[in-house]
């Protein structure tokens, strides 16, 4: 696994990608949509939607949840906002969002088949609450050429911890060549399929890009009270 960073960043290369953002969560620990929290006046699946469409993408589609039909509703709304002046976004519902996130991958990737025109190699996946993400991490994402190229970042303090048995957690943001992510969907299951398969992958077969403060999403009440605390999130 080769690690990158922002010395590598080449703005020269034309975009040949799509952009997937998973924001289907029901937020049962929160207590709250986290799609509908405010950053920046924004609700922060707008947030992360705009910041998708700062790389210039062939497509962007947003898996939302079918869950309670109000709250569809304003995270439906919330994003149509964007789709009127950008018709590259589209809207997927998952009627089955408890069976995880790999049902949203999945969803999300018989849309981009769908769009037969799209002249895409690649596939930037994306969740809805790493509150700190920024566009020049994306783009130093896209700048690399390899199979999978995703993000690394370590669990940080007791309030924002992933996984207590690992230190450096590589995940999404990340990229993914558009053909192999459509041989893995047959086999995607629960919240870990992605996973399964990168770390399959031969180590050369993976790049990785730091970002030290990915690791800060909101998952408790604890995570948004700091958040909010940090000015990282509007109150």
């Amino acid at each position: 696994m080769n690690d990158k960073d922002s010395s590598s960043f080449n703005q020269n290369k034309p975009p040949n990608h799509a952009v997937i953002i998973l924001a289907s969560g029901l937020s049962h620990r929160l207590g709250q949509p986290k799609q509908l929290l405010e950053k920046q006046g924004k609700p922060l699946i707008n947030y992360m939607t705009m910041l998708a469409l700062v790389t210039q993408p062939k497509a962007v589609i947003v898996v939302i949840a079918q869950q309670d039909t109000a709250i569809t509703d304003i995270i439906e709304t919330a994003v149509n906002r964007l789709t009127a002046p950008n018709s590259s976004i589209q809207i997927v519902s998952n009627p089955n969002p408890q069976l995880g996130m790999a049902k949203s991958l999945s969803l999300a990737i018989d849309a981009l088949k769908s769009q037969h025109n799209l002249a895409m190699k690649r596939v930037l996946i994306m969740g809805v609450d790493q509150v700190l993400l920024s566009a020049p991490h994306l783009d130093q994402l896209l700048a690399q050429d390899n199979i999978v190229v995703a993000s690394r970042y370590p669990n940080l303090d007791e309030r924002f911890i992933i996984d207590d048995n690992k230190h450096d957690i590589v995940g999404v943001p990340l990229v993914v060549s558009y053909n192999v992510l459509q041989s893995w969907q047959s086999s995607l299951s629960g919240d870990k399929g992605l996973r399964h398969f990168i770390r399959a992958l031969a180590p050369e077969k993976v790049t990785t890009v730091a970002h030290s403060n990915l690791s800060y999403d909101i998952d408790t009440p604890k995570q948004l009270a700091y958040a909010r605390q940090q000015g990282w999130l509007d109150y």
